[in-house]
């Protein structure tokens, strides 16, 4: 369980409860705002939250390299690469912002109009969720992506993060705040928790009230306390054991690239491969080759015995525990495997349902791949780590769904928001 969580069985103290009953009464009425906001002023305010991240970008740094300070020694060594802020990320974040600024506005838009024998027209409109609370640990970057989603989609947010990254977020929360207010909206349209007391959590998953949906990012034991414990809607997803099938009509060099990205060109993330698929036919031609590049990068091979009989006893011997592990650190599990059916059964049965990837120059069975397995991202021919809000083209990301109702995969403006029908008539009754 994170070190951020509290086993429920006692109420918040009074004075935690108090503070997030305030910020929820405050969201309440900011979200009403928000839902009646135009699409102007969003995006006024999401141009001008961009700005404010960059001009506000030492301040930012400043207190990101105070938390990096206080987590050295405390987090490992993955969990600080997810903490840590620089430049360039902080560019990629108003870059998010303004990309959500510029997708298309869902709420109140109209669909499946349709006149019934009766008369009527039914349709069904986009309309916002409300009060979405978000309860992440380490990355900083969640403040910004989740102000930008959750405001250009209507609703308004009580973020709170882990206390690695209090200093981080709260910078991050100013120039949000700024940003709101440049542009006349309700500055408590995005709130950020400012205690780091653990019972902030279990208060927010109390209020129903207040708050109308939970996500929670981060480690499978916070997702497992917020889905465990919260009193409202969650979208989840508890691991990211993902998964890249190499076939056997695979093209060699296509192969090793994506393998190679898809596990080290970030580890810890939850579409970073753990687990890599070879089929028996090639895996002379191909993992040879492609373990030497892995291990040149670091990466620690754990294989099945046939894995270690082609590359070598030095390769340690993998167990159940490893088909099923999320390392997020520079650890890959590689089985070899007689066909791509042998494949599907094994992401089938150790799967996380989340990313998974075939390598192929087989149409056929590219698409026997992708209609089989049911995971919320399936790729053929391209690296785990494009699944992402930003690569898919979504601005931003409020977190991945493995979730098969509301929302799946990223979840972006659409995942955040709901339908409602509307009828129009001319004095019909029944």
């Amino acid at each position: 369980m994170s070190a951020n969580l509290r086993e429920p069985g006692g109420e918040a103290s009074s004075r935690v409860t108090r503070q997030i009953r305030s910020l929820g009464e405050a969201a309440r009425r900011a979200a009403r705002r928000m839902a009646a906001a135009e699409p102007g002023e969003k995006n006024a305010a999401l141009f001008a939250i961009a700005e404010a991240l960059m001009e506000q970008q030492d301040a930012i740094l400043a207190a990101n390299a105070r938390d990096i300070r206080e987590a050295r020694g405390k987090l490992d060594d993955a969990a600080v690469e997810r903490l840590e802020l620089n430049k360039t990320r902080i560019e990629r974040m108003a870059e998010g912002v303004r990309q959500v600024a510029a997708l298309a506005d869902p709420i109140g838009s109209l669909t499946d109009l349709n006149f019934r024998p009766s008369g009527i027209q039914v349709g069904r409109m986009r309309v916002p969720l409300g009060v979405i609370g978000i309860i992440y640990e380490s990355r900083p970057n969640v403040t910004a992506d989740a102000a930008a989603l959750c405001l250009k989609s209507g609703n308004a947010a009580i973020l709170r993060g882990g206390s690695e990254s209090a200093h981080s977020n709260q910078a991050i929360a100013a120039a949000v705040a700024r940003g709101l207010t440049d542009a006349g909206l309700p500055r408590e349209a995005v709130q950020v928790v400012e205690t780091t007391d653990r019972e902030a959590v279990a208060a927010m998953l109390a209020m129903p009230e207040y708050i109308d949906v939970i996500v929670p990012r981060g480690g499978k034991g916070l997702i497992e306390f917020v889905a465990d414990n919260a009193k409202m809607p969650v979208i989840k997803h508890l691991d990211g054991v993902c998964h890249v099938y190499i076939d056997e009509s695979a093209d060699r060099d296509k192969a090793i690239a994506i393998a190679v990205n898809a596990k080290t060109q970030r580890y810890g993330t939850c579409n970073t491969m753990e687990t890599l698929l070879v089929a028996e036919s090639v895996a002379r031609s191909i993992l040879e080759p492609l373990a030497h590049d892995l291990l040149q990068a670091g990466v620690t091979l754990r294989g099945c015995a046939a894995t270690r009989k082609l590359l070598g006893p030095d390769i340690q011997p993998a167990t159940d525990d490893d088909w099923a592990a999320e390392y997020l650190a520079p650890t890959l599990a590689v089985r070899i495997v007689p066909d791509m059916h042998a494949a599907i059964e094994h992401i089938e049965r150790w799967g996380s349902h989340h990313t998974d990837a075939i390598v192929t120059e087989n149409v056929t069975r590219a698409r026997a791949f992708i209609r089989a397995v049911d995971s919320a991202s399936v790729m053929v021919n391209a690296s785990t780590r494009f699944a992402d809000g930003f690569e898919y083209g979504l601005g931003a990301e409020i977190g991945i769904s493995t979730d098969k109702l509301h929302a799946r995969g990223p979840v972006g403006l659409e995942g955040l928001t709901s339908q409602k029908y509307v009828v129009f008539g001319d004095g019909h009754v029944r």
